[in-house]
């Protein structure tokens, strides 16, 4: 075996659900769906490479990350699981789709659409990333405050900071900062999959950019089989800001 498993945790019994977080994430921030949907569903949470506690890669891409989450189910022994996916972990979600589409029973993507994207939208949060390495802070206000020079958003800051782990007497970034800034343009884009006939639900959040009308056709020529919903008063953090209203429209998707 030449691949490495994802860092993961289980949780609970029944259908299986994978949980599936975004860029600078970790298997803990979809965890307000986690606490729900883990009372009567087996929930699998995972550090997508680069990510959390899971292996570092200089390669990052979706076909790369789609056979990290394949493996780790036929490792897991799962034949099918519900697979809910928000941003870089919604595109990672619908590229499992392409490589193993007999796994996925029902497919939800929080916000984020099967296209590439031009805008770049994270170079301040690079900024902030080398900035905390050079400052090799010892407090976690030293590096809130560091990231503070280069992140306006308090909330982008906190969120970051989750992962931060002590190391050699200073604070060190979990995911691969390096692996990450270098395959940016991998993240951003995609590449058109076979259509996948399975249900799909496209959760988008009222107030974000990423899931507009002008990427429906890209939607229906991929997802065929799919319907959307959208969150009112909230962003593109739509399960963190709005998780009653999420988890409704999860639960009405996965007892249809």
């Amino acid at each position: 075996m030449n691949y490495q498993q994802l860092n993961h945790t289980i949780q609970g019994q029944g259908p299986a659900i994978l949980l599936i977080h975004g860029l600078f994430g970790s298997l803990s921030n979809l965890g307000l769906l986690a606490r729900d949907l883990v009372q009567d569903h087996t929930v699998i949470s995972v550090d997508l490479r680069n990510h959390g506690h899971s292996f570092h890669s200089d390669a990052m891409n979706y076909p790369a990350m789609a056979e990290d989450l394949n493996h780790l189910l036929i490792d897991l022994n799962i034949s099918s699981a519900i697979v809910i996916g928000h941003s870089m972990g919604g595109k990672a979600a619908m590229a499992l789709c392409n490589i193993a589409s007999d796994k996925v029973s029902k497919l939800i993507v929080l916000d984020m659409a099967p296209v590439a994207y031009q805008q770049r939208r994270h170079d301040n949060v690079f900024s902030g990333l080398k900035a905390v390495i050079n400052e090799k802070p010892q407090s976690r206000k030293q590096a809130l405050d560091c990231l503070a020079q280069h992140i306006e958003i308090d909330g982008v800051r906190q969120f970051l900071a989750k992962s931060l782990h002590n190391k050699d007497g200073y604070l060190q970034w979990l995911f691969n900062v390096e692996g990450i800034i270098n395959n940016y343009q991998h993240i951003q884009d995609w590449a058109d999959i076979s259509p996948f006939n399975g249900e799909t639900l496209f959760l988008k959040g009222a107030d974000s950019d990423y899931l507009m009308p002008e990427h429906q056709a890209a939607i229906q020529k991929q997802f065929p089989n799919s319907k959307a919903h959208i969150i009112t008063n909230t962003g593109h953090w739509l399960h963190a800001e709005k998780p009653i209203e999420v988890l409704r429209s999860i639960r009405r998707f996965i007892k249809k």
